[in-house]
This record gives C-alpha cells, structure tokens and sequence, in this order.
C-alpha cells in the first residue's frame, strides 16, 4: 500500500471510530468529547509517519504552547482570547534573538534568493542543503513577478510605503526592528500568525534573516523599486 493510501486508510478508521463514539455505540455508551477525538486523530496521523532522510518524526511533531492553543482555536474556528494572545505574543517576544552583533541588515541580493528559494527541510534534501525562505509561496515580493501566494500580504515597496529612506538612520531603527523580529517570530506580533517563525524554529539563521531585512528595506532593493 503506498503511503498517501495508508494515510486515507488511518483518517478514515479514525473517521468510523469517531462516528462510533457520536453514535454511543450501544445502550449506555459514552459519547467521546471533541478533545478525545482530536487526541486520538493525533495519535493515528503520528502513526503513518516515519523517519525518512532528513525528516524526523521528533521534528515534524515538535509544538510548545503557542502551537497547541493556536492549533485548538483553529479546530475550535474561534480566536484566542485577549488576554491568552496578548500573553503568547509577550512570551514569543522574549524569544526572539537579536543579531548578535547589533548589524540588522545583509546584503539584499542574498536576500532575494532566500526570499526565492523552497528548498530545505524535506526528506529529499541532504543535511548540507541550504534552506530558503520560501517567501515567494505566500507573499509578493517584487513587481516582475507573475506568480506569488497571496496568504501574507504584498511585501513590494514594503520599505518605500513605510517611509524608511536610509535603513541606517536613527529615524528608521524601529522599524528594520520591527522587520527582524517578524521574520524572526511572527507570532511575537500575532499570536496565531500564519506566518513560519523562521529564525525561532531554526528554519533560517541570523544571517539569512540579516539579508531578507535588507531585501525589504534597502531603498536599491527590487522591493523598493
């Protein structure tokens, strides 16, 4: 049986176990809760995967708070409270690691092809190979591009409509601020962001993060254009 099978094979006992629950199964059966079936969901999904390549079972399961809660309000179709966003958000916050030696932006051409690149991360992948960014997937980068995800919003000019003219300037600190730790955590910003916490999860390093915040604000990158 190949593996997208064996996968439809599991959802689907998975889908009778539940609809056995729903129904009591016989006179005096309890009805399981919507946890206890999302548990038991889980538990099958982590069943039909397996170590392959690169690819751990350890990595592709790995969660902490922020990702269960965002995960239960998803299933729940109901944000997070107030209050536990503004938490999450503060606890991502202090997660985020600032270059270490205090230099925001690389060089933007760099950061165009990170910006450019999918690879990394997959089974089919070396340990050696360089991870990109994968931006293009979900955002606009530049306007020569005809083709580009619209899940996150259209990063061209995404300096320019911000006003920062010289990213070295004491006036623009903030916001090349502001850019690195987005990239860095999103969810320091909104808690259940769609967007990857590329440098918290390890997905880009500090140096790759230094060149997608010059792609974005450096006034002679293609963004600005």
């Amino acid at each position: 049986m190949s593996k997208s099978k064996h996968i439809l094979a599991l959802v689907a006992a998975a889908a009778l176990v539940a609809g056995c629950a729903g129904s009591g199964g016989s006179a005096g059966g309890s009805t399981q809760s919507a946890a206890e079936l999302d548990a038991l969901t889980q538990q099958i999904v982590k069943q039909s995967f397996h170590d392959k390549g690169i690819v751990k079972v350890a990595d592709v399961f790995r969660d902490d708070e922020t990702t269960r809660l965002c995960n239960a309000a998803d299933v729940a179709g109901k944000p997070l409270d107030g209050d536990t966003a503004k938490r999450i958000e503060e606890l991502n916050m202090k997660a985020i690691k600032w270059p270490s030696d205090g230099k925001f932006l690389g060089d933007w051409r760099e950061g165009e092809k990170i910006a450019q690149s999918g690879r990394g991360m997959t089974w089919t992948d070396t340990a050696k190979t360089v991870n990109g960014g994968n931006c293009y997937n979900c955002h606009q980068i530049t306007k020569e591009e005809i083709s580009f995800g619209t899940i996150g919003t259209s990063l061209y000019n995404f300096g320019k409509i911000r006003g920062v003219t010289d990213p070295n300037s004491p006036a623009a600190q903030e916001m090349v601020k502001y850019t690195w730790g987005k990239i860095w955590n999103s969810k320091a910003y909104n808690a259940c962001s769609n967007m990857p916490r590329a440098g918290h999860m390890g997905i880009l390093n500090e140096d790759q993060v230094r060149h997608l915040v010059a792609l974005l604000l450096d006034p002679k990158s293609p963004v600005n254009q």
